[in-house]
């Protein structure tokens, strides 16, 4: 299944069914006077938010979409039918955006939610209605109302508790493996994860998390280099974000210019991404038994203990230090229990994006 976060289309609710013109014809009854029925309402334009959905390929090439008309109306008083309503599912998360004016529409970040984003025309008169004691057989009605039409982006932010963000080939999709149950794309290159991955990490019988894997940044990704940083909104719904190091990486000024870096990348995107809860972890540290090519450990931890950095030691590969990792996140979100899922958190269990 592709991966796709964002599509723009055009909607049209329904356009009203025209009145009736009609005039009651029975027998031993000569001027019965008019009957002309109402038309029906055109059908609304919903948006509809479900959690079987994970991504917006169903619309990848809807370039037009429309509700039913209504039904014009008929003689002895009946009624058009109302047009079908235009219901279109879309993932948990997505943001609906007026594509002329930017303006936010509705954010469906509840699983059932729906809105109505346009309303159908409504249905016109039958000449019934304007019948008078000086024009007792009215020979016109109403037309029905036009439906309205709009051009729409909608875009996917991920529901995640965790963000995991670093540079490419930091070990962020080995990490997410260990803590969850996601299997991701792993190799030894940089940009192995092009679309953002999700995984489930059980924190005890009552509540899970879901933690998302962001593809790796480099330098300049603001300006479009790499992957740039469009993938950056799935982790604006966060409640923690985990830089991930590569203990590997060495650096030609600060310690932390790798961390640095990313959180400038990250500032350029939105500045309230840098005011979340994070911590660091230092990755790959199976790889630095007697090895002289990685950075100085002692340096590292020095320049996080001096910026009052939570940080964490660890090797995704072998699982060293990841115990007192997955301790530290089971606190955090303890004394900060509310979940951004509501009380129905485990329906998001094993929920995990494809590849």
């Amino acid at each position: 299944m592709a991966f796709i976060d964002e599509v723009v289309f055009t909607v049209r609710s329904g356009d009203g069914g025209r009145g009736c013109v009609s005039f009651r014809r029975e027998k031993y009854i000569p001027k019965g006077g008019p009957d002309g029925g109402d038309g029906g309402n055109g059908g609304d334009v919903i948006f509809r938010a479900t959690t079987r959905l994970f991504t917006l390929q169903d619309y990848m090439h809807g370039q037009y979409l429309r509700a039913q008309n209504g039904q014009p109306g008929g003689g002895k008083s009946r009624a058009g039918k109302k047009g079908q309503d235009l219901v279109l599912d879309v993932p948990v998360g997505t943001v609906i955006l007026d594509e002329e004016s930017g303006d936010t529409l509705a954010d469906l970040a509840q699983d059932g939610q729906q809105v109505t984003v346009l309303q159908g025309g409504k249905g016109g008169k039958g000449n019934k209605h304007f019948a008078t004691a000086t024009n007792r057989t009215p020979r016109f009605a109403q037309s029905g109302q036009p439906g309205q039409e709009k051009r729409l982006r909608l875009s996917l932010k991920f529901l995640a508790h965790v963000g995991l963000v670093g540079l490419p080939n930091a070990g962020k999709s080995t990490l997410l493996t260990k803590l969850t149950h996601a299997r991701p794309r792993i190799a030894s290159y940089p940009f192995t994860t092009l679309v953002p991955n999700l995984g489930v990490m059980e924190l005890n019988d009552d509540q899970d998390i879901v933690i998302a894997d962001i593809p790796g940044l480099i330098e300049g990704a603001s300006q479009g280099k790499g992957l740039g940083i469009r993938f950056l909104k799935h982790i604006e719904r966060t409640q923690l974000l985990i830089h991930v190091m590569d203990v590997t990486y060495r650096p030609s000024t600060h310690p932390l210019e790798d961390l640095f870096m990313i959180r400038e990348e990250m500032k350029m995107y939105s500045p309230g991404l840098l005011d979340k809860p994070w911590f660091a972890v230092i990755n790959k540290m199976d790889l630095c038994a007697g090895n002289t090519s990685c950075r100085d450990r002692d340096k590292l931890q020095d320049a996080l203990g001096k910026m009052d950095i939570a940080y964490f030691c660890v090797s995704a590969l072998s699982g060293q230090g990841l115990d007192k990792m997955k301790e530290e996140i089971s606190k955090y979100f303890a004394k900060n229990s509310s979940s951004i899922y509501g009380k129905d958190n485990n329906r998001w269990k094993n929920h995990i994006l494809p590849n």
